[in-house]
């Protein structure tokens, strides 16, 4: 039985590069897994009180049985203001509650960060790294993966350029199953 990684893209725009990136590693889960695609973008901004009155919209329903069934995740972040868009926090903090049912708890992660610009998208690799402390999803310490001046590295078509990134990124894929399978329960 194959093992299940989601790949979450924090970002609802058509074109993101994030969505690029998970598309691209997709393509490169090793025999034996599974990698999916986890759809953020009809998920409403997370109010407890949907919990609290037994009111709960049925998105948050089916991102949290979803996410439940996978065994990891591999996050790919974009950097919004040094920080991590708002539709990938709200996906963790809906998928963390109600409190004591989080369906992240105990999931080996990993964190591939990306900017058109020359940090890679450090700022939002750390604070994601934060919430996922929280959430108790171990994460993957290396390598770390800060894609930097993302915009270059896909061809006309969306297709991930061959090259010494797409080679780090496979070689980062393939650390992770390495760790996950540490680090799995």
């Amino acid at each position: 039985m194959s093992k299940v990684i989601g790949i979450i893209a924090g970002s609802l725009r058509k074109e993101s590069f994030s969505k690029k990136l998970g598309k691209a590693i997709l393509a490169m889960a090793p025999e034996g897994y599974e990698f999916k695609t986890i759809r953020l973008d009809d998920l409403p901004v997370y109010n407890q009180d949907f919990d609290d009155d037994h009111k709960v919209p049925p998105a948050y329903s089916s991102f949290r049985d979803e996410v439940k069934q996978l065994d990891g995740f591999i996050f790919i972040t974009p950097e919004y203001n040094r920080s991590v868009p708002a539709v990938l926090k709200n996906a963790l903090d809906v998928g963390s509650r109600p409190y004591g049912k989080s369906v992240w708890d105990g999931k080996p992660g990993a964190i591939f960060s990306n900017s058109p610009g020359a940090v890679g998208g450090f700022g939002a690799n750390h604070h994601l790294r934060q919430s996922l402390v929280f959430l108790n999803i171990p994460v993957m310490q290396q390598p770390e993966v800060y894609l930097a001046k993302v915009n270059e590295l896909f061809d006309e078509d969306g297709i991930i350029k061959e090259g010494g990134t797409k080679d780090f990124i496979k070689n980062a894929v393939d650390s992770y199953i390495v760790w996950f399978n540490q680090n799995a329960k």
